[in-house]
């Protein structure tokens, strides 16, 4: 029986929706579990986290400086008070369960949870292990993991495939195509439509390509939903002024189940929470990396669905020239949709938000 679970990590989406939907899997099985998530101060997660209605605690904590070494002291600092913090919060509430989801946060309650002896359970969503997750994983007691081959980076006897979780709405669509055609002020009439993503904050080079080809998109007549974020959209709404195609701007979609029931094409960040929604969806998706993540993870990510014909891959330089031209050529191409979405969706891993609630029983005495 599990009564208390704390869950850690965060930064971006890519990390937060997974730990939502571990949660809200857990509360599915045990409706009176306690559930507390430790995030970083000033991070994503100290908004999305109570949104979804669960409580949260934060760290002052920060990641490792690449570019300057000398600024680590002062991180190295942070870490070792967020290690202290850490363990009071642990001590306090108790939980029987620690799991780490990767993110700032989840380093020093994790490893926190570990000094104290405290079962402790890693997701990792990439294909290339996140530096966290790999100076987590030698005391970590399982290690959930969303591809296959990851013994490179972690004990083999610790691993446990289960895909990544994705959240609710969009594991089971239910939305018809009238219903989202209307929340997206689309025409009825529209025959085929791009959906354009570009991770939780946006995307500046996705962006900027599609941004700098409007008159294709116009000629096209494809519709176009673009999620541009914050920094964006104000730029895009002057862009998209006067133009005669249907399209709907916005920073961010509130509704993805919506947005991905009409998507005939997706051009996205290779994110991977974006990919494992896409696998299960069987959405043929055009991945743009992004360049600026730790171990071009996102790149490693692409690579995994391109390599097997399940995505196509458009490098982050190239996107200017070539990201359009691809979109509107695929979106007009039934038989290469075909292949995309049969090929994806051989990638999907169902249900993985109750798996690793499985293997949660399994390590909770």
């Amino acid at each position: 029986m599990i009564q208390r679970a704390i869950i850690s990590g965060g930064g971006t989406g890519g990390h937060i929706f997974p730990a939502v939907s571990i949660a809200e899997a857990l509360k599915r099985r045990y409706p009176d579990i306690e559930l507390l998530f430790i995030g970083a101060e000033g991070r994503m997660e100290m908004q999305r986290v109570p949104q979804a209605g669960f409580p949260i605690r934060g760290l002052k904590i920060r990641g490792l400086d690449r570019r300057r070494i000398w600024r680590n002291i002062g991180v190295i600092r942070d870490f070792l008070r967020a290690l202290v913090t850490a363990r009071d919060i642990i001590r306090d509430f108790q939980p029987q369960i620690v799991i780490g989801v990767g993110g700032y946060a989840s380093a020093p309650t994790l490893k926190a949870a570990q000094s104290l002896g405290i079962p402790t359970l890693i997701q990792e969503q990439n294909s290339y292990a996140g530096v966290t997750n790999k100076f987590l994983a030698r005391r970590a007691t399982r290690i959930c993991v969303a591809y296959p081959d990851m013994e490179r980076f972690f004990p083999k006897d610790k691993i446990i495939l289960t895909g990544n979780p994705i959240r609710p709405m969009i594991e089971h669509l239910t939305a018809t195509r009238e219903e989202a055609l209307a929340y997206f002020s689309l025409p009825p009439e529209t025959q085929r439509v791009v959906l354009v993503v570009g991770g939780s904050l946006g995307a500046r080079t996705i962006n900027e390509a599609i941004g700098s080809r409007l008159k294709e998109w116009e000629a096209s007549g494809v519709a176009l939903i673009w999620q541009t974020g914050e920094a964006f959209e104000p730029q895009a709404q002057q862009l998209c002024q006067g133009r005669d195609f249907p399209h709907w701007v916005s920073a961010f979609i509130q509704r993805m189940d919506l947005a991905y029931t009409l998507a005939d094409v997706v051009v996205s960040r290779a994110g991977a929470s974006a990919i494992s929604e896409l696998c299960q969806l069987g959405k043929p998706t055009i991945l743009v990396p992004s360049p600026n993540v730790a171990e071009d993870h996102q790149t490693k990510n692409a690579l995994a669905l391109s390599l097997r014909g399940a995505a196509i891959l458009v490098p982050d330089q190239e996107a200017q020239r070539d990201l359009t031209p691809r979109a509107l050529e695929l979106v007009a191409d039934e038989p290469a949709r075909r292949s995309l979405s049969e090929e994806i969706l051989k990638l999907a891993l169902p249900a993985a938000a109750d798996r690793i609630v499985d293997e949660i029983e399994r390590l909770v005495p």
